[in-house]
């Protein structure tokens, strides 16, 4: 009995000392992805996210992009990805313990055109146009939420998008 004590003490001591792994994944970027890099990293939980679409409407009907996108983290928005100047303004923001758990979306002719996002409540948050190929991130471990967006624009609109997934720790961050 006394060694099957033994082993177990160890056990338990080994299993205090690893580290909690840090479930990480990364849904590779979609779209032709010219133009400038962007990371939308901050501190904090998502709380919010804000888009922006070129107008649908006259001559330039084929060209529904998402010009621009912001996150909030903790009640602070992140500098503008793309422009504004051209789009129609749609925002999101996230109640408490709610959180992304999809990013979908369509790109074409080198531009993303729809994006939509999923939370853990089941609300969901569709603002472009469908129009192109598909694509559908998520996380590849359980209670892993979005984290950050990054990808390329060229000053016009998105020209690529990938999303950083990873389980959020209430104690690495001050809220």
């Amino acid at each position: 009995m006394l060694h099957y004590f033994v082993v177990f003490s160890c056990l338990c001591a080994m299993s205090m000392t690893m580290p909690v792994p840090n479930y990480y994944s990364y849904s590779p970027a979609a779209g032709e992805g010219s133009g400038t890099e962007f990371s939308t990293a901050r501190e904090g939980r998502i709380t919010g996210v804000r888009l922006y679409e070129y107008p649908y409407y006259g001559y330039y009907s084929n060209n529904n992009n998402i010009n621009g996108l912001q996150l909030q983290y903790n009640g602070n928005w992140t500098t503008l990805v793309g422009t504004n100047s051209y789009g129609n303004q749609r925002e999101m923001t996230l109640f408490d313990d709610e959180y992304f758990v999809q990013v979908s979306g369509k790109y074409y002719s080198g531009y993303i055109s729809e994006l939509m996002f999923v939370t853990n409540k089941g609300r969901s948050f569709k603002v472009g146009q469908p129009t192109g190929l598909s694509f559908n991130f998520y996380p590849t471990h359980d209670g892993s939420e979005l984290r950050f967006l990054s990808g390329r624009h060229n000053g016009f609109a998105l020209t690529s998008i990938g999303a950083h997934w990873a389980v959020f720790d209430n104690n690495s961050t001050a809220s």
